[in-house]
């Protein structure tokens, strides 16, 4: 699976690349090699660099999503991206494929998450109340951008970064994604991951000051080519 792996974005302060379904951003209990140890790898490989490499994780992806990953070369860059993360300056756009067609069609979409970690699930409220204080404030647009047979392509630009945000905000709206079993599908995906796909995020470049945009594409797999010639 290290195959399927593409850098497509390196400079000497950032370095992006396309995530397959199923691996990890960052290590965990579970031991599996990480994204970060790979790229890091690529890195000492590419560059010939002796001794230990510096790489910054900035934000993650869900194990079973895939897409556009941006890690840091250096601690400015580190520093400089989380700061664009925190402040919502990263422009993000995903693609899902959902069990069922979106009514509205498009529109904004704002809940209250809160975490459960028992089980590593999200619940959406539509209000804070008092068995939900502590959940957080989450948003998104979205917009139908495709169907084909019982397949709904929806594009996604997510306004905050929650936790499983993006899944359990269309399951809320009765838009369950593709193999997403934790949250309303009723069977997985043959390879185990889920239909959502971080298709490209833009922002101004934390060092050069000039705008980046970086792309992935989609998942070679039958679920996502019936839609090749839709995303761009």
């Amino acid at each position: 699976m290290e195959d399927d792996i593409q850098v497509v974005y390196e400079d000497n302060h950032i370095i992006a690349v396309n995530k397959p379904a199923g691996w990890l951003v960052q290590g965990d209990e579970t031991g599996d090699k990480p994204l970060s140890d790979w790229v890091k790898e690529y890195i000492k490989k590419r560059y010939d660099k002796p001794g230990d490499v510096y790489l910054g994780v900035i934000h993650r992806l869900d194990r079973p999503v895939s897409g556009t990953v941006v890690f840091a070369r250096t601690s400015k860059a580190l520093e400089r991206m989380n700061k664009l993360f925190q402040d919502r300056k990263v422009e993000k756009t995903y693609y899902a494929i959902a069990l069922h067609r979106p009514d509205p069609l498009n529109g904004h979409l704002m809940h209250y998450l809160l975490k459960d970690p028992t089980n590593n699930t999200v619940k959406a409220y539509d209000r804070l109340s008092n068995r939900a204080r502590e959940a957080k404030l989450a948003e998104l647009d979205y917009e139908l951008a495709a169907e084909i047979g019982k397949n709904y392509l929806i594009k996604v630009n997510p306004i905050t970064g929650r936790p499983h945000q993006i899944r359990v905000q269309l399951s809320r709206i009765g838009c369950p994604i593709k193999g997403d079993l934790k949250y309303g599908a009723p069977k997985a995906n043959e390879d185990s991951s889920i239909c959502l796909h971080c298709s490209n995020l833009s922002f101004i470049h934390p060092v050069k000051n000039e705008p980046v945009s970086i792309s992935s594409d989609i998942p070679d797999t039958p679920e996502w080519q019936i839609f090749r010639g839709v995303i761009s």
